[in-house]
Protein backbone atom coordinates (compact mmCIF):
# COMPACT_ATOMS: atom_id res chain seq x y z
CA UNK A 1 0.00 0.00 0.00
CA UNK A 2 0.93 3.68 -0.08
CA UNK A 3 0.95 5.77 3.06
CA UNK A 4 1.81 9.48 3.16
CA UNK A 5 2.14 11.16 6.53
CA UNK A 6 2.23 14.97 6.65
CA UNK A 7 4.35 15.22 3.50
CA UNK A 8 5.75 18.72 3.03
CA UNK A 9 7.97 20.04 0.25
CA UNK A 10 9.31 23.58 0.13
CA UNK A 11 11.23 25.34 -2.62
CA UNK A 12 13.19 28.56 -2.64
CA UNK A 13 11.84 31.03 -5.20
CA UNK A 14 13.79 34.19 -6.04
CA UNK A 15 10.72 36.40 -6.12
CA UNK A 16 8.45 34.78 -3.53
CA UNK A 17 10.97 33.34 -1.12
CA UNK A 18 10.07 30.05 0.54
CA UNK A 19 7.18 28.32 -1.24
CA UNK A 20 5.31 25.29 0.06
CA UNK A 21 4.42 23.16 -2.95
CA UNK A 22 3.15 20.34 -0.73
CA UNK A 23 1.88 21.15 2.74
CA UNK A 24 1.23 18.39 5.30
CA UNK A 25 -0.37 15.95 2.88
CA UNK A 26 -1.54 12.67 4.42
CA UNK A 27 -3.45 9.78 2.83
CA UNK A 28 -3.50 6.01 2.41
CA UNK A 29 -4.07 3.90 -0.68
CA UNK A 30 -4.85 0.19 -0.31
CA UNK A 31 -4.25 -2.74 -2.71
CA UNK A 32 -7.08 -3.14 -5.20
CA UNK A 33 -7.97 0.54 -4.91
CA UNK A 34 -7.54 3.59 -7.13
CA UNK A 35 -6.85 6.66 -5.04
CA UNK A 36 -7.23 9.91 -6.96
CA UNK A 37 -5.53 13.24 -6.42
CA UNK A 38 -7.83 15.82 -8.02
CA UNK A 39 -6.71 19.40 -8.45
CA UNK A 40 -5.97 22.23 -10.85
CA UNK A 41 -2.57 22.63 -12.48
CA UNK A 42 -0.12 23.81 -9.84
CA UNK A 43 -2.07 22.29 -6.95
CA UNK A 44 0.83 20.10 -5.80
CA UNK A 45 -0.19 16.76 -7.32
CA UNK A 46 2.94 16.14 -9.36
CA UNK A 47 5.25 17.13 -6.53
CA UNK A 48 3.45 14.68 -4.23
CA UNK A 49 3.79 11.84 -6.73
CA UNK A 50 7.45 12.66 -7.38
CA UNK A 51 8.08 12.28 -3.66
CA UNK A 52 6.31 8.91 -3.65
CA UNK A 53 8.37 7.89 -6.68
CA UNK A 54 11.64 8.97 -4.96
CA UNK A 55 12.34 11.64 -7.57
CA UNK A 56 12.17 14.29 -4.83
CA UNK A 57 12.86 14.10 -1.11
CA UNK A 58 10.29 15.61 1.26
CA UNK A 59 11.32 18.60 3.33
CA UNK A 60 9.32 17.15 6.20
CA UNK A 61 6.97 14.26 6.79
CA UNK A 62 7.31 10.67 5.64
CA UNK A 63 5.91 8.16 3.17
CA UNK A 64 6.07 4.43 2.59
CA UNK A 65 5.38 2.59 -0.64
CA UNK A 66 4.88 -1.19 -0.50
CA UNK A 67 6.25 -1.03 3.04
CA UNK A 68 9.46 0.81 2.11
CA UNK A 69 10.42 4.30 3.25
CA UNK A 70 10.83 6.66 0.28
CA UNK A 71 13.85 8.39 1.86
CA UNK A 72 15.59 5.52 3.65
CA UNK A 73 14.89 2.79 1.08
CA UNK A 74 14.53 4.52 -2.31
CA UNK A 75 15.92 1.63 -4.38
CA UNK A 76 13.39 -0.80 -2.88
CA UNK A 77 10.61 1.71 -3.57
CA UNK A 78 11.68 2.03 -7.21
CA UNK A 79 11.64 -1.75 -7.62
CA UNK A 80 8.08 -1.78 -6.27
CA UNK A 81 6.51 0.86 -8.50
CA UNK A 82 5.55 1.53 -12.07
CA UNK A 83 5.38 5.24 -12.88
CA UNK A 84 3.48 6.50 -15.90
CA UNK A 85 2.85 10.07 -17.00
CA UNK A 86 1.91 11.63 -20.32
CA UNK A 87 5.60 12.41 -20.84
CA UNK A 88 7.14 9.00 -20.08
CA UNK A 89 10.21 8.94 -22.32
CA UNK A 90 11.21 6.26 -24.82
CA UNK A 91 14.56 5.85 -26.56
CA UNK A 92 13.83 6.72 -30.17
CA UNK A 93 16.55 4.56 -31.73
CA UNK A 94 15.29 1.37 -30.07
CA UNK A 95 12.43 -0.71 -31.43
CA UNK A 96 9.42 -1.36 -29.20
CA UNK A 97 10.66 -4.89 -28.42
CA UNK A 98 14.19 -3.67 -27.75
CA UNK A 99 12.81 -1.01 -25.42
CA UNK A 100 10.99 -3.59 -23.32
CA UNK A 101 14.02 -5.86 -23.26
CA UNK A 102 16.23 -3.00 -22.14
CA UNK A 103 13.99 -2.03 -19.24
CA UNK A 104 13.48 -5.67 -18.34
CA UNK A 105 17.22 -6.11 -17.95
CA UNK A 106 17.43 -2.92 -15.89
CA UNK A 107 14.90 -4.53 -13.55
CA UNK A 108 16.82 -7.78 -13.22
CA UNK A 109 15.07 -9.96 -15.80
CA UNK A 110 17.25 -12.18 -17.97
CA UNK A 111 17.13 -15.01 -20.48
CA UNK A 112 13.92 -16.97 -20.93
CA UNK A 113 12.22 -15.10 -18.09
CA UNK A 114 12.81 -11.79 -19.87
CA UNK A 115 11.68 -13.10 -23.26
CA UNK A 116 8.54 -14.62 -21.76
CA UNK A 117 7.61 -11.36 -20.03
CA UNK A 118 8.24 -9.25 -23.15
CA UNK A 119 6.18 -11.64 -25.28
CA UNK A 120 3.37 -11.52 -22.72
CA UNK A 121 3.20 -7.72 -22.70
CA UNK A 122 3.44 -7.43 -26.47
CA UNK A 123 0.42 -9.71 -26.76
CA UNK A 124 -1.51 -8.14 -23.88
CA UNK A 125 -1.09 -4.56 -25.14
CA UNK A 126 -1.36 -5.46 -28.85
CA UNK A 127 2.12 -4.23 -29.70
CA UNK A 128 2.87 -7.06 -32.14
CA UNK A 129 2.04 -5.10 -35.29
CA UNK A 130 4.74 -2.53 -34.52
CA UNK A 131 7.14 -4.35 -32.18
CA UNK A 132 9.98 -3.98 -34.71
CA UNK A 133 9.29 -0.29 -35.34
CA UNK A 134 11.67 2.28 -33.93
CA UNK A 135 10.09 4.23 -31.08
CA UNK A 136 10.67 7.61 -32.73
CA UNK A 137 8.56 6.45 -35.70
CA UNK A 138 5.58 5.23 -33.68
CA UNK A 139 2.28 7.06 -33.37
CA UNK A 140 1.30 8.68 -30.07
CA UNK A 141 -0.99 5.80 -29.20
CA UNK A 142 1.64 3.20 -30.06
CA UNK A 143 4.24 5.00 -27.95
CA UNK A 144 1.87 5.05 -25.00
CA UNK A 145 1.30 1.31 -25.26
CA UNK A 146 5.06 0.78 -25.14
CA UNK A 147 5.30 3.17 -22.20
CA UNK A 148 2.65 1.17 -20.35
CA UNK A 149 4.50 -2.08 -21.02
CA UNK A 150 7.77 -0.48 -19.93
CA UNK A 151 6.22 0.64 -16.64
CA UNK A 152 4.99 -2.86 -15.68
CA UNK A 153 7.78 -5.04 -17.11
CA UNK A 154 8.91 -5.95 -13.56
CA UNK A 155 5.38 -6.71 -12.23
CA UNK A 156 5.29 -3.89 -9.65
CA UNK A 157 2.68 -4.08 -6.86
CA UNK A 158 2.18 -0.30 -6.95
CA UNK A 159 1.31 1.93 -9.91
CA UNK A 160 1.63 5.72 -9.93
CA UNK A 161 -0.09 7.67 -12.72
CA UNK A 162 0.67 11.38 -13.04
CA UNK A 163 -1.94 12.96 -15.35
CA UNK A 164 -1.20 10.27 -17.95
CA UNK A 165 -3.91 11.32 -20.45
CA UNK A 166 -3.09 15.04 -20.69
CA UNK A 167 -2.78 16.08 -24.33
CA UNK A 168 -3.71 12.66 -25.71
CA UNK A 169 -6.48 11.85 -28.16
CA UNK A 170 -9.67 10.11 -27.06
CA UNK A 171 -8.66 6.63 -28.23
CA UNK A 172 -5.28 6.73 -26.52
CA UNK A 173 -6.85 8.11 -23.35
CA UNK A 174 -9.32 5.21 -23.34
CA UNK A 175 -6.42 2.74 -23.60
CA UNK A 176 -4.77 4.29 -20.55
CA UNK A 177 -7.95 4.37 -18.46
CA UNK A 178 -8.73 0.75 -19.32
CA UNK A 179 -5.22 -0.20 -18.25
CA UNK A 180 -5.63 1.65 -14.94
CA UNK A 181 -8.86 -0.27 -14.31
CA UNK A 182 -7.04 -3.53 -15.05
CA UNK A 183 -4.37 -2.62 -12.48
CA UNK A 184 -7.07 -2.28 -9.82
CA UNK A 185 -8.75 -5.52 -10.90
CA UNK A 186 -5.41 -7.32 -10.54
CA UNK A 187 -5.10 -6.10 -6.94
CA UNK A 188 -2.42 -3.47 -7.46
CA UNK A 189 -2.24 -0.33 -5.37
CA UNK A 190 -2.94 2.64 -7.66
CA UNK A 191 -2.59 6.37 -7.09
CA UNK A 192 -3.73 8.60 -9.91
CA UNK A 193 -3.57 12.38 -10.36
CA UNK A 194 -5.74 14.35 -12.75
CA UNK A 195 -7.69 17.57 -13.24
CA UNK A 196 -10.26 15.85 -15.48
CA UNK A 197 -13.54 15.24 -13.65
CA UNK A 198 -14.80 12.47 -15.94
CA UNK A 199 -11.67 10.42 -15.26
CA UNK A 200 -12.21 10.73 -11.51
CA UNK A 201 -15.83 9.63 -11.79
CA UNK A 202 -14.91 6.62 -13.91
CA UNK A 203 -11.80 5.44 -12.09
CA UNK A 204 -11.44 6.54 -8.49
CA UNK A 205 -12.57 4.62 -5.41
CA UNK A 206 -11.37 7.41 -3.12
CA UNK A 207 -10.51 11.01 -4.02
CA UNK A 208 -8.51 13.73 -2.31
CA UNK A 209 -9.00 17.27 -3.59
CA UNK A 210 -5.61 19.00 -3.57
CA UNK A 211 -5.53 22.79 -3.49
CA UNK A 212 -2.56 25.07 -2.84
CA UNK A 213 -0.48 22.08 -1.82
CA UNK A 214 -2.94 20.86 0.82
CA UNK A 215 -5.75 18.33 0.93
CA UNK A 216 -8.99 20.27 1.10
CA UNK A 217 -11.16 17.18 1.60
CA UNK A 218 -11.22 13.45 0.93
CA UNK A 219 -13.88 10.83 0.22
CA UNK A 220 -15.70 8.94 -2.50
CA UNK A 221 -17.12 10.86 -5.45
CA UNK A 222 -20.60 10.49 -3.94
CA UNK A 223 -19.36 11.81 -0.59
CA UNK A 224 -17.70 14.84 -2.20
CA UNK A 225 -20.91 15.71 -4.04
CA UNK A 226 -22.94 15.30 -0.86
CA UNK A 227 -20.50 17.42 1.12
CA UNK A 228 -20.86 20.27 -1.36
CA UNK A 229 -24.58 19.74 -1.93
CA UNK A 230 -24.03 19.37 -5.67
CA UNK A 231 -25.00 16.70 -8.18
CA UNK A 232 -22.19 17.49 -10.62
CA UNK A 233 -18.60 16.73 -9.55
CA UNK A 234 -17.18 19.84 -11.23
CA UNK A 235 -19.58 22.07 -9.27
CA UNK A 236 -18.75 20.21 -6.07
CA UNK A 237 -15.02 20.65 -6.72
CA UNK A 238 -15.37 24.39 -7.28
CA UNK A 239 -17.48 24.89 -4.17
CA UNK A 240 -15.04 22.91 -2.02
CA UNK A 241 -11.92 24.74 -3.17
CA UNK A 242 -13.63 28.14 -2.90
CA UNK A 243 -14.61 27.34 0.66
CA UNK A 244 -11.10 26.13 1.36
CA UNK A 245 -9.68 29.45 0.10
CA UNK A 246 -11.88 31.32 2.55
CA UNK A 247 -10.63 29.18 5.42
CA UNK A 248 -6.93 29.28 4.45
CA UNK A 249 -4.79 32.30 5.45
CA UNK A 250 -3.26 34.02 2.42
CA UNK A 251 0.23 33.41 3.76
CA UNK A 252 -0.38 29.65 3.64
CA UNK A 253 -2.03 29.56 0.22
CA UNK A 254 1.08 29.68 -1.96
CA UNK A 255 2.17 26.77 -4.10
CA UNK A 256 4.85 26.23 -6.70
CA UNK A 257 3.54 26.96 -10.21
CA UNK A 258 5.31 23.81 -11.40
CA UNK A 259 3.93 21.57 -8.67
Amino acid sequence: MIEANKLTKTFRDRKRGLVRAVDRVSFQCQPGQIFGLLGANGAGKTTTLRILGTLLEPTRGSATVAGFDVVKEPEKVRRSIGFLSNGTALYGRLTAREMLGYFGRLNGLEGSQLKSRVDELIERLEIGDFEKGRCDKLSTGQKQRVSIARSIIHRPPVMIFDEPTTGLDVMTSQTIMTFIEQCRDEGLTVVFSTHIMSEVERLCDEVAIVHHGRIATEGTVAELKAQAGEEVLENAFLKIVQGFDLETPAAEASASPNA
